[in-house]
């Protein structure tokens, strides 16, 4: 058991048993009453993000996941397919379980795919991955106090804003984490 003022961003532990994923942790005291833990936490077995409280003092089961480098094949339109470099061995994860992840994935990169109780659960991507900028306008120069930035879609489909001095063909960093330009790749 783990107390749930414990809990931190990419905490797992196991409520009414479900293996859940803290993304979010929050800590509010007001005046004399007991202190909340309000947390969002995604279900890792359907994907499903939902918001928890907690008083102060409660407890949850804690599970220890596995993680595992894995390659990621192709996907179709129900799942993904990952194999392991070693044993050759493949899983399925399916599109709705891994979210927002799985737009980030590149065939025949890699990724850490979390086990638990051998049921392949989730992916965690590195925190920042290179992507070959696909379409984008024009850069224009002008008077301009800010940095200025425009739209551009990447080889895996995702639009991001990017600099106007990045162009069509160069490669750019993006933070996973929250889908935003970096640097240069």
């Amino acid at each position: 058991m783990i107390d749930v003022n414990q809990l931190r961003n990419g905490t797992a532990f196991e409520l009414e048993g479900e293996p859940m994923q803290v993304i979010k942790y929050e800590f509010t005291k007001m005046g004399r009453g007991n202190a909340n833990i309000k947390l969002k936490v995604r279900n890792l077995k359907t994907g499903a993000v939902v918001q928890k409280t907690f008083s102060s003092g409660n407890s949850v089961e804690e599970i220890s996941l596995k993680r595992k480098k894995m390659q990621f094949l192709f996907s179709d339109k129900n799942q993904c397919t990952f194999m392991d470099k070693v044993s050759f061995e493949q899983i399925e994860i399916a599109n709705e379980v891994l979210a927002e992840a799985k737009a980030y994935l590149q065939e025949g990169g890699e990724a850490q795919v979390l086990f638990w109780e051998d049921l392949a659960l989730a992916v965690e991507l590195p925190a920042k991955m290179t992507f070959v900028v696909k379409e984008t306008g024009p850069g224009e120069k002008g008077n301009s106090v800010s940095n200025l930035y425009k739209t551009a879609v990447l080889t895996n489909g995702l639009a991001v804003k990017i600099p106007l001095f990045v162009n069509q063909g160069e490669s750019v960093v993006i933070d996973t984490r929250n889908g935003t330009y970096v640097s240069r790749g």
